[in-house]
């Protein structure tokens, strides 16, 4: 695939376009910069969509490390579903409309990042800075016309055997069909997020706080 080398600052505004990309209040933005982008894009991700990135974090204030996913977890890259809270709101905003293979710079402020406590490495009030690389873009079942779909029995919960037959589903429409180790890595990101009373089911109780508007 032919990649093009882009530097461009966007803006997402509740629909626009401009300098910045971000929450409501000046001084609570995302500041994106576009580094690599794919030619071709037959997906961008929204909310609800089903996420596999690398994300790499860093302490704007010196430029220190805080997160790399490439070698947390075996270094495998991540799993998440996109603007439901299960990242932090400064990526939930920052990867918003990416395609897969694109990279982005997200400069987060810390009121959408770790917020006046901090976490871990990360101070109180910092700002923060991830490189982020999506690996793919898929339709997740965070959204209000999947539910059904993979609702087969129509009992309004979720278990793992429905999850599974839709993800197989999706990837085999566009082409991409996986092994049985790549579906049961997503089941298990999905369930253990998911899953809050460990019942083996996603009730739609539990569905409905993902639907909820996080941002």
């Amino acid at each position: 695939m032919m990649w093009k080398l882009v530097c461009v600052f966007l803006t997402l505004q509740l629909g626009s376009w401009s300098v910045w990309a971000g929450a409501d209040e000046l001084d609570d933005q995302v500041k994106i910069e576009v580094l690599v982008q794919p030619e071709e894009c037959s997906r961008k991700s929204k909310k609800g969509d089903l996420i596999n990135a690398h994300y790499d974090g860093f302490l704007a204030k010196d430029g220190s490390q805080f997160y790399c996913s490439r070698s947390d977890k075996e270094g495998h890259p991540q799993w998440f579903v996109l603007g439901v809270g299960q990242v932090i709101k400064g990526l939930d905003i920052g990867m918003m409309d990416m395609c897969a293979g694109e990279k982005r710079k997200l400069t987060v402020p810390s009121a959408l990042a770790f917020g006046q406590t901090g976490k871990g490495p990360v101070p109180p009030n910092a700002t923060v800075v991830f490189e982020v690389e999506v690996l793919s873009v898929s339709r997740g079942p965070r959204s209000m016309e999947a539910f059904g779909q993979i609702d087969l029995d129509k009992d309004r919960s979720l278990t793992k055997a429905e999850v599974k037959e839709y993800l197989k589903l999706e990837y085999e429409k566009g082409g991409k069909p996986r092994d049985e180790p790549f579906y049961e890595k997503i089941l298990t990101d999905i369930f253990r997020k998911s899953d809050q009373d460990r019942d083996g089911q996603i009730s739609a109780k539990e569905y409905n706080i993902y639907e909820r508007d996080e941002l």
